[in-house]
């Protein structure tokens, strides 16, 4: 079985950064152009963001270290 790498979203840092911002998962979402949904999928997990989509979150959070805010995960290619 191979594995391949996802992008996971470091839910601490992301929170830690908007109460820092003084701001809220929903200023986030339409900062960077989605929905708020989509956003709390990314946030629990359950997909992965794009390279634009990071971009357009590190840029919003004011982050410019992916490793920061982001993790790689090896994945089987099923899941």
């Amino acid at each position: 079985m191979r594995k391949r790498p996802a992008v996971r979203l470091k839910r601490e840092v992301l929170w830690k950064r908007l109460e820092a911002l003084n701001t809220s998962q929903a200023w986030l979402a339409r900062e960077v152009g989605m929905s708020h949904g989509y956003l709390s999928t990314l946030i629990k997990e359950r997909r992965a963001p794009s390279g634009p989509l990071r971009r357009r979150l590190q840029a919003a959070l004011g982050i410019s270290d992916f490793d920061e805010l982001f993790e790689l995960e090896e994945r089987d290619e099923n899941e």
